[in-house]
């Protein structure tokens, strides 16, 4: 079954040159399953053809909020109903400012005035345009009362200036219709999570780092999963090529020590932590400011000093208040090691790994991994995908809970 099979998604297109990006998209969403009905204001209709939309959709397009109907229904409340999630993209300043005003004077800000599904906004617009404060304030307008938005991105416009107001990747914007779709009040709603992944990178010299293999999929894999349950979702990424949910908060660091400021920073507010990253336990005594020449040497020593061991402190400063996971990889004595990191940092689960088991470690889209909890439990699980590892460990911090 495809992920967006028997959902409706209604998308709005407004007169920008950006509308041409919305074939894309339409067929984006059209190819994860979704039934996509199309509106178009009649600006859109003078940079993309109808028909283009309509061949793509396979479903009529609206654009005259008078046509004569071709079935009995009021059209607009029918679409507005219809919809799981309503989509504009792209949204020009013109029908953000309606939209906030509750100005109703066409097809799509009727229908949109109408619904009840989730409403997202891709703007797109001239870089001072986008930046003139009554559209700002607009748009937190609409973010307050629940609008998503999904902001532009930086590059060159259509006009020849160089600034923010491209519309975001049709990419970024089905993964966000994707997300409001498939993001039910689930378990975790009114929850709020924070989890960790990639592989931190510590700097020798100007060139130089010292990390690890680390990919960031299993991190990823709990945010996501989290996000779909209904959790507010912040995610500390140290580097890596992954992709999260647009609903979810992602604060990028570096280093180990970048890494346990934003954790300590942001760990307050949430009720559920999940270190999954991999975080380098040694870094370089010694930064140096030039680049490390070999000048003829067959080897150098290298001095290491420790990095702050950030789920030690959580556990010292949250240990019985908030809930905290950790992972454990190892390449011997898996259980017993796991079992020492689970007491001595006051954790609540310890996720424990082999890197020898065929299916598990570094880069791989399945995992085998073995659950450790403070009561006493040990759960050996299959190989897997990390989605589903990251439900499994989900399923038990919230029973825990």
């Amino acid at each position: 079954m495809l992920p967006l099979e028997n959902r409706c998604i209604v998308l709005g297109i407004t007169g920008g040159i950006a509308a041409y990006k919305a074939a894309d998209l339409t067929s984006r969403l059209k190819k994860l399953g979704a039934d996509i009905r199309v509106i178009m204001t009649r600006s859109a209709a003078k940079f993309i053809c109808p028909l283009t939309l309509q061949t793509l959709s396979q479903n009529p397009v609206a654009i005259d909020m008078f046509e004569e109907p071709k079935s009995w229904e009021v059209r607009h409340i029918a679409l507005a109903q219809a919809a799981d999630v309503f989509v504009i993209a792209p949204c020009t300043a013109n029908v953000i400012g309606k939209i906030a005003g509750g100005i109703a004077d066409d097809m799509l800000t009727t229908t949109v005035m109408a619904t009840r599904a989730p409403v997202l906004l891709a703007p797109a617009m001239n870089t001072q345009m986008y930046e003139n404060p009554i559209v700002q304030e607009n748009l937190s307008k609409l973010s307050r009362l629940g609008y998503q938005i999904i902001a532009p991105e930086n590059g060159r416009l259509a006009c020849g200036d160089m600034g923010t107001g491209k519309l975001a990747n049709p990419e970024r914007i089905a993964d966000a219709v994707l997300s409001a779709a498939l993001r039910p009040v689930g378990d975790l709603s009114g929850h709020s999570v924070l989890v960790t992944a990639g592989a931190t990178q510590e700097a020798l010299d100007p060139v130089r780092f010292l990390t690890n293999h680390s990919s960031g999929k299993m991190g990823y894999a709990i945010a996501n999963a989290a996000y779909l349950r209904g959790a507010d979702v912040t995610l500390i990424a140290a580097p890596n090529t992954q992709k999260a949910f647009e609903g979810i908060k992602i604060v990028n660091v570096i280093s180990a020590q970048d890494m346990f400021d934003a954790v300590m920073e942001n760990a307050e507010n949430a009720d559920m932590i999940i270190k999954a990253a991999a975080v380098a336990d040694f870094r370089p005594a010694e930064y140096q400011d030039q680049k490390i020449k070999k000048a003829g040497k067959d080897s150098i020593c290298l001095p290491l000093a420790s990095n702050p061991d950030i789920l030690q402190a959580l556990g010292d400063r949250f240990g019985g208040k908030k809930m905290i996971a950790g992972f454990c990889m190892e390449t011997e004595n898996l259980l017993e090691n796991a079992q020492k990191k689970l007491k001595k940092k006051n954790a609540d689960f310890i996720v424990a790994n082999n890197l020898t088991n065929a299916g598990a470690g570094f880069g791989t889209d399945t995992n085998v991994v073995t659950i450790l909890s403070k009561d006493g439990k040990t759960e050996a699980l299959p190989c897997m995908s990390k989605d589903a590892v990251a439900n499994a460990l989900l399923d038990r911090l919230i029973r825990a809970l």
